[in-house]
């Protein structure tokens, strides 16, 4: 079986996207945030979602925005498509691609993106793997920006928890565009060195810092964001217990936020295990953003589609 030659623009990982492309991405987010005006930019296109994980924002977010610029969202669930299993990747991405003009996927495992990637004549948009949720990093970054002001050079970011596919989004992100990130995470939960190397590589060029330790208060000391994730991600759940062991001690909580600046702003990707990972003291707070950075999904995600729409 032959893979279809490269004649598109795939949206895999943040890795996958220039500097440039980045803030070019982000100013279209912030424009389109301004000018809620009705738009035609993708009249008479489809945008189908092919998902195996279940998803609130992610699925919301390109369903509402698909609509808001004039095109049909169509949502195919696990128990229609089975992925590889019913059907081979390759098949349903030759077959989708005939029908839809973008399609999102929401997978378990990120080669099977990266196979339906070789076979669409369409865009293909990750939204979420295992390994990377790069739409999550576009938002996250949006907020920041929005937030800490256009230039991100000497702004810190602190990220607390599992160096999981939301950190290595947010590494690359924050790379790309200057920022300063310190991710901490227990022993034996660190980011993949593949990412801190496309990271630490990409700051080089921006003037950007990555750096990584286990110590939470070193973290946040000073930082003018701090980010936290869920300790036990979709697919995980049989590690409960031992994740909950290993991660005592890196609850975002007001003793450890009180550490950063006191304008710092707090972020989770959302859904937020409550008392866990964040407490309601903080997630409900003065200082968290997380809902502006939950509502920024659509915008960004809005930025994404007419820019592979464009490209095309």
């Amino acid at each position: 079986m032959t893979a279809v030659a490269s004649r598109v623009r795939h949206f895999v990982s943040i890795a996958d996207v220039e500097a440039d492309e980045l803030w070019t991405l982000l100013d279209l987010a912030a424009r389109l945030k301004t000018d809620r005006s009705p738009r035609r930019d993708l009249a008479g296109r489809s945008v189908a979602l092919v998902f195996e994980k279940p998803s609130l924002r992610t699925r919301l977010s390109f369903d509402v925005g698909t609509a808001q610029l004039g095109g049909h969202c169509v949502y195919l669930s696990p128990a229609e498509v089975g992925l590889g299993r019913r059907e081979s990747v390759s098949d349903v991405a030759r077959v989708v691609g005939r029908m839809a003009d973008v399609v999102v996927l929401r997978v378990n495992a990120h080669e099977t993106i990266e196979e339906f990637a070789r076979y669409s004549e369409v865009p293909v948009v990750n939204g979420l793997s295992d390994l990377s949720h790069p739409c999550q990093g576009l938002a996250d970054i949006f907020t920041i920006r929005e937030r800490k002001g256009p230039d991100l050079h000497g702004v810190t970011i602190a990220y607390v928890g599992d160096g999981n596919n939301v950190a290595h989004s947010l590494m690359l992100c924050a790379a790309k565009t200057g920022a300063t990130l310190r991710v901490a995470t227990p022993p034996g939960y660190e980011p993949l060195a593949r990412f801190r190397q496309l990271a630490d590589a990409a700051a080089r060029a921006s003037g950007g810092r990555i750096e990584c330790g286990t110590d939470p208060r070193w973290a946040v000391d000073g930082a003018d964001v701090v980010y936290t994730d869920v300790w036990t991600s979709m697919g995980q759940e049989q590690e409960y217990e031992r994740r909950r062991r290993a991660f005592h001690g890196y609850q975002v909580n007001a003793q450890l936020l009180a550490g950063a600046k006191s304008d710092a702003i707090v972020l989770h990707d959302l859904p937020a295990h409550r008392g866990e990972e964040i407490t309601d003291e903080i997630l409900d707070g003065p200082q968290s953003a997380v809902f502006d950075q939950a509502e920024n999904r659509l915008h960004t995600e809005k930025a994404l589609l007419c820019w592979l729409g464009a490209r095309r």
